[in-house]
């Protein structure tokens, strides 16, 4: 029998709540696709601060690096808005990305035809709209030095630097093509080559990149069109690269295509060795504790753990499946809810997507 490590980590707020119901739906696939899933839960974010002081305790780092793949639900809390920057959680989840290499982020924005209506948009926007963030991960502003912050006798400024090398830029420039190969052979680079030195570099060795694959129609935007053109036409979209600072704040928008940001997945990956998955949204601290949570996220970031992770196809695609079917039959979390729909709890939620499979 195939068998599996994941390490497990609940992380903050609705982490824990969201991770027992993916849990309970991954045992459930896993024996009827034939397959072992062992699970080793760890401490991430604040729920490490609070028993460790570290947002990021070094037996976590090593039990994610032995593992076949890492399910994450969400980490961030309030209580830790005043800790020196390198010790809130949010610095766990940036130094478990490098102490992995996970350079690529992979972020799927489908529409399911159930919720069309939940879309601020229009539906005929929307209605067709299947595309793929790619967004480089360890490098750009989040990483490069210098950064920090000093003082003159008059004031105090900030600083942060952006940069790229040109093998940071290559490397997620062929995960996207390759993508694009897979999908409908359709690429747009987002960046801001018209202002900065950096993007002038990337936009470059993106072309350069594209010669090797001249099957993929390459279109290169500037991030604020880029920004505009997702509202106004998402469908125009296939596969979208760019950087850590741009993807960050592009995949966010193009969640809210769907109509709630509790609904995407994500992985992040690496050249070898376990990828991350995790749900696009935060820990959610205001209803944290109270079964409100929209646990479908993470669900099909455990899809996609188990199609991208694992190899596991077949189990992946029973897992989407239960998700549509549950929809389609009416069945909503609170922030999903509209009329003639019945609302469920985050763990009724579970029980719904388990008796679906």
């Amino acid at each position: 029998m195939r068998q599996y490590r994941i390490a497990l980590l609940p992380g903050d707020g609705i982490g824990p709540e969201i991770t027992n119901v993916s849990k309970r739906l991954l045992e459930n696939i896993a024996k009827k696709h034939s397959f072992q899933l062992t699970f080793e839960e760890h401490l991430i974010g604040g729920a490490a601060i609070d028993k460790t002081d570290s947002p990021l305790p070094l037996k976590t780092l090593q039990a994610c690096q032995e593992s076949d793949a890492v399910l994450l639900a969400a980490i961030g809390s309030p209580r830790f808005d005043d800790l020196p920057r390198e010790t809130r959680p949010e610095t766990g989840l940036l130094s478990l990305r490098k102490g992995l290499g996970l350079f690529a982020n992979l972020r799927p924005i489908t529409i399911f035809p159930s919720l069309i209506d939940a879309s601020s948009l229009k539906p005929d926007l929307i209605k067709s709209v299947d595309l793929m963030v790619v967004r480089e991960l360890t490098g750009g502003i989040y990483f490069s030095k210098p950064k920090g912050r000093v003082k003159t006798d008059s004031e105090e400024r900030g600083f942060n630097t952006m940069s790229y090398s040109t093998m940071e830029i290559d490397r997620i420039a062929k995960v996207a093509f390759e993508l694009a190969l897979k999908r409908k052979r359709k690429l747009c680079s987002v960046d801001k080559a018209n202002v900065l030195d950096v993007s002038q570099l990337w936009r470059e060795r993106v072309d350069s990149i594209a010669k090797n694959y001249s099957e993929v129609d390459l279109s290169h935007l500037y991030v604020d069109n880029a920004a505009m053109q997702l509202v106004k036409e998402p469908c125009q979209f296939d596969v979208i690269l760019t950087g850590n600072l741009f993807g960050d704040i592009l995949s966010d928008e193009a969640a809210m295509l769907t109509g709630s940001i509790g609904m995407l997945p994500s992985a992040s990956l690496s050249s070898e060795g376990p990828g991350l998955f995790e749900p696009v949204h935060g820990s959610a601290p205001d209803i944290a504790g109270m079964d409100k949570a929209n646990p479908i996220a993470m669900v099909l970031s455990a899809a996609m753990m188990l199609r991208i992770g694992l190899n596991e196809e077949a189990a992946a695609r029973n897992l989407e499946e239960s998700v549509e079917r549950v929809l389609a039959d009416g069945y909503r979390t609170l922030d999903l809810m509209s009329p003639g729909c019945k609302a469920l709890s985050c763990s009724e939620m579970g029980d719904q997507l388990l008796l679906s499979i």
